[in-house]
């Protein structure tokens, strides 16, 4: 008897770190649970499979967005095509497709890769059969994402079905049933409500309701607490649930099929514990200089490192950024390795294969785990064992763990219905994995389940502070030391992972009040990047305006230093004006680069300096200071006319650095009522108008979150 054939339809994915794969990838992996069959391909491997001829449908994109709106490398190809104006406008009239775009509403162009993909596929004839999820990793891309899949599989279905079985009309043709690109089948629409809240609404109503019905867990909580005499804590915490969670029937998430066996076997080699993942593509480069710039009564520490890349081939311009490879903190790892019960083997091989009988699809063994690691390397330098663990991967410690109690627990977390408590106890508090390990003590999850779930260790990027010009064979970079408070389910503060290692790195040589400079050099594994697009502009007669507070000014010193050392080199050069907004909390304890700003105006390459000193007032006062504006979005108000007249009368161009999840914000914000009233435009034409500068690479950021 021949087998039968399921349904089948394709999954395309664009990722930048993994999550939009790793979507992607869960969805190929329950489709055969549901008794479909699911083919997943990567954008970039566009050539095996012509959309402009498939014979797939439907189609499923999972695509993310990365840095100033872009695509992920491996949608860029994609999008270039599609964007072409001389495709004909029925190229994909045959396809029928369903989209979700991964995006973060800190940056200002939300989910813009995925918007450009789902306009363009309309643009060329291709159908919707299910409404467009846009996930927004701000507020927690589950919110968004658990009930857009939770009514995937019904329009899937329906969709096959209307392409498998053809209507005929009335005089005998048949009516083709693809759905059509501004209809949704009506029990999609249903199935695709979000917390009362239709797709169809504005992201901005959505983004809002989904972060106050987050936050409505802290409210009752707070509520209740008060009403009994108890604390938040006594009630309700990381391995405590209330009624009703905690009486719920739950929908938790299909278990992830596990797919790697792990052995571990005797090291025949020494381990090379400092040795970076990629020799390729990592250089050690010695640090020649460290400085801390901020006081010590400084609520944030600053410090300048200073690289000699004399030896190295890194030619780089103002405004690229250089990405940092660190380890994992030793304490951290000997701690894993301590609970996961495999201190004696840490120097032992790890060898990988696939489960010959694995149920998904798309397995295969990490790239980013170099043959002949050891168990310790692994630790160390190829997973981030700090990254908040997604649901499935807590779906999956439900299986690793005999206590009940803790089984009940990570099941209320990784379900539907407790949502709300994976957000406030686990995400909102950056949580990993040995804090989770260290609450349900109980749990003891194989070192296999660890290389499945847990991700790439990531490079940090930070912004050049420097100019090759100024300081030949050097490259400057600035960052601040994070700081994690202690919290629920983290009794004991931490550092940032790469700032924490940086500042140990340096302490030997580190120049601040009352210490002297040491004579040694420590050495930093590091991968260069180039931010292409975040770069002075070519022609030195445009003006352009800088806003960077705290250590958001790094690149415009280099900006500043290249334009100082042109200048000498070209006197007969005509060159525009230069506008530098620069906020810290403190006059005297954080203005970094105090002195070389203000040699930049005297020498004339800086025309202009508007500096903000938060904190320099009594309590109170909202925008401004015994010194001034309070912040540097009250600083662009008061010369309002200037900015707009230079960027959209001269053609001026404008950069901003920071903070993504304020200060970004609260500056478009600004620039949008600056338009509005100085053009006498209402808020629609002025957003308009800055999102023209955008698309004109006038309007830049290098943001982060």
């Amino acid at each position: 008897m021949p087998c039968e054939l399921k349904p089948r339809f394709l999954v395309l994915y664009g990722s930048q770190k993994g999550q939009a794969q790793s979507i992607a990838e869960g969805i190929a992996d329950e489709a055969e649970e549901r008794g479909l069959f699911a083919d997943i391909c990567c954008l970039s491997e566009g050539h095996k499979v012509k959309l402009s001829k498939t014979k797939y449908s439907p189609v499923v994109f999972v695509v993310s967005t990365t840095g100033d709106g872009d695509p992920p490398d491996t949608a860029q190809k994609f999008v270039k095509r599609i964007k072409k104006k001389t495709l004909p406008r029925d190229l994909y009239a045959h396809l029928c497709y369903a989209f979700l775009a991964l995006g973060d509403t800190n940056y200002a162009d939300f989910c813009k890769c995925g918007k450009t993909i789902d306009s363009r596929l309309l643009d060329l004839g291709a159908k919707r059969f299910y409404a467009t999820g846009h996930a927004d990793d701000g507020v927690g891309l589950e919110l968004v994402l658990d009930p857009w899949l939770e009514g995937l599989w019904e329009a899937i279905r329906e969709a096959l079905s209307k392409m498998a079985a053809p209507q005929p009309e009335r005089d005998g043709h048949v009516r083709d049933q693809r759905v059509s690109s501004n209809e949704t089948p009506e029990s999609s629409a249903t199935d695709i409500k979000l917390h009362l809240l239709s797709l169809n609404e504005s992201e901005s109503q959505i983004t809002k309701s989904l972060t106050t019905a987050a936050s409505a867990k802290t409210d009752s909580l707070a509520v209740l607490a008060s009403e009994t005499g108890s604390s938040v804590n006594d009630l309700a915490s990381l391995t405590r649930s209330l009624p009703p969670l905690s009486e719920l029937a739950l929908n938790i998430p299909a278990l992830p099929p596990p797919y790697l066996d792990v052995m571990l076997q005797e090291a025949t080699i020494e381990e090379e514990i400092n040795a970076p993942v990629s020799k390729e593509t990592l250089h050690e480069v010695p640090i020649s200089r460290a400085v801390q710039l901020t006081r010590d009564d400084s609520v944030k520490t600053a410090l300048l490192i200073e690289m000699d890349i004399s030896s190295h081939p890194m030619a780089y311009q103002p405004g690229d950024s250089l990405d940092v490879l660190c380890p994992n903190r030793a304490s951290e790892v000997g701690e894993l390795l301590r609970r996961l019960g495999l201190e004696d083997q840490k120097s032992n091989r790890i060898q990988l294969s696939l489960q010959k009988e694995t149920m998904k699809k798309t397995a295969q063994i990490p790239s980013y785990i170099p043959e002949n690691s050891t168990l310790h390397y692994l630790l160390t330098w190829s997973l981030e064992i700090r990254t908040v663990p997604k649901k499935a991967f807590l779906r999956s410690l439900v299986e690793c763990t005999g206590d009940s109690g803790e089984k009940r627990r990570l099941q209320e977390l990784c379900s539907k219905q407790g949502s709300a408590d994976y957000n406030l106890y686990v995400r909102d508090h950056n949580l990993g994995l040995l804090d989770l390990l260290t609450a349900f003590p109980a749990c003891q999850p194989p070192l296999s389940l660890l290389i499945e779930h847990l991700p790439k260790l990531q490079p940090r990027p930070y912004s050049a502070a420097s100019s090759s010009l100024r300081h030949p064979g050097r490259l400057h970079f600035v960052f601040n030391i994070i700081e994690f408070p202690a919290c629920a389910g983290r009794p004991v503060g931490r550092r940032g992972l790469c700032t924490g290692w940086l500042s140990d790195l340096v302490d030997p040589i580190l120049v601040h009040p009352g210490k002297a400079q040491s004579s040694s050099t420590p050495a930093l594994p590091k991968v260069s990047r180039g931010n292409c697009s975040f770069r002075l502009p070519s022609d030195l007669s445009k003006p352009f305006i800088m806003i960077g507070p705290g250590t958001g000014v790094a690149p415009f010193i280099g900006f500043l230093q290249q334009r100082e050392k042109e200048r000498e080199e070209n006197p007969e050069a005509e060159f525009s004006e230069t506008w530098l907004f620069f906020g810290c909390r403190h006059r005297d304890r954080d203005f970094l680069f105090r002195e070389e700003l203000q040699g930049f105006v005297a020498s004339g390459t800086l025309t202009h300096l508007k500096v903000s000193f938060s904190r320099d007032t009594p309590e109170g006062t909202e925008t401004q200071t015994e010194t001034g504006p309070r912040y540097v979005q009250h600083n662009l108000l008061s010369h309002a006319k200037d900015i707009v007249n230079l960027l959209l009368k001269e053609n001026g161009y404008l950069y901003v650095c920071g903070d993504a999840k304020n200060m970004a914000k609260d500056v478009n914000d600004t620039l949008i009522e600056m338009v509005s009233a100085e053009l006498q435009l209402d808020k629609l034409d002025a957003m308009k108008r800055l999102a023209g500068l955008r698309e004109e690479k006038r309007y830049l950021q290098d943001i982060w979150s």
